[in-house]
């Protein structure tokens, strides 16, 4: 086990696995979302448990609207129902919704309950947890670079300014902290396009579990081969 008193304060997911599952157990993928949801509920509680601040959960991408419609809808109505059967064990808990990706497309249902989430837990402080709905990492540098490119053709900017700290603000929860540790499950090793600023320094953890199986003891394997990790950050 490694040095436990390290920071975490983020740990970012990327919740693979899902259909899988399923489909390993003869159901419809939307049985595996389902059970995934759950699985988010249970791994919030235990990062609250290990002091953890942030999460992100990488819920929906700009990709996956290629998928089956009933899939798609399936999934947003998981949602839908997590935040109703949810929202007031979260106000209890402390976590502070909050939602990062575009709105369009989303349907407007799923949109004014995550609007109302944010709005009824903003002033928690216990924990963050962030949604990533119709998001894509290269979808945000993109509108980063367009809000910036806006201020300069106004004249509210000048070009000598724009440094990474000045770019990094324009992203959508710029005041989210870089996650210190990424896991992904069901034993694929890629980013799919998530967080691609953020995770620039961030350690990378892989597991062939499924995410609807990721359980106490994945989740605590993950931490102690972060705590064992040494993180220097380019300087050796």
């Amino acid at each position: 086990m490694g040095n436990r008193e390290k920071s975490l304060k983020h740990i970012a997911f990327i919740m693979d696995g899902n259909g899988r599952w399923a489909k390993q157990r003869g159901l419809e993928p939307v049985a595996g979302h389902q059970a995934g949801t759950d699985t988010v509920i249970k791994v919030m509680n235990l990062a609250q448990d290990a002091g953890v601040e942030y999460l992100t959960f990488y819920a929906f991408s700009t990709e996956n609207w290629k998928r089956p419609l009933k899939e798609v809808n399936g999934l947003m109505k998981i949602l839908e129902n997590a935040i109703d059967e949810n929202m007031d064990d979260f106000i209890e808990r402390g976590y502070r919704i909050r939602m990062l990706g575009r709105k369009n497309r989303i349907p407007l249902k799923v949109i004014r309950k995550l609007n109302n989430a944010v709005k009824k837990s903003a002033s928690n402080r216990q924990m963050n947890i962030m949604i990533a709905l119709n998001y894509g990492g290269r979808t945000e540098i993109t509108d980063a670079a367009k809000k910036i490119a806006a201020k300069v053709s106004k004249g509210e900017l000048k070009v000598r300014n724009i440094n990474e700290a000045l770019f990094a603000e324009h992203l959508y929860l710029p005041d989210m902290p870089d996650p210190d540790l990424m896991i992904r499950t069901s034993g694929e090793y890629r980013l799919s396009n998530f967080l691609l600023w953020q995770l620039s320094y961030s350690e990378l953890y892989f597991t062939d579990t499924l995410w609807p199986d990721f359980g106490e003891e994945d989740f605590n394997k993950a931490l102690d081969v972060y705590y064992a990790r040494d993180r220097r950050y380019g300087a050796r």
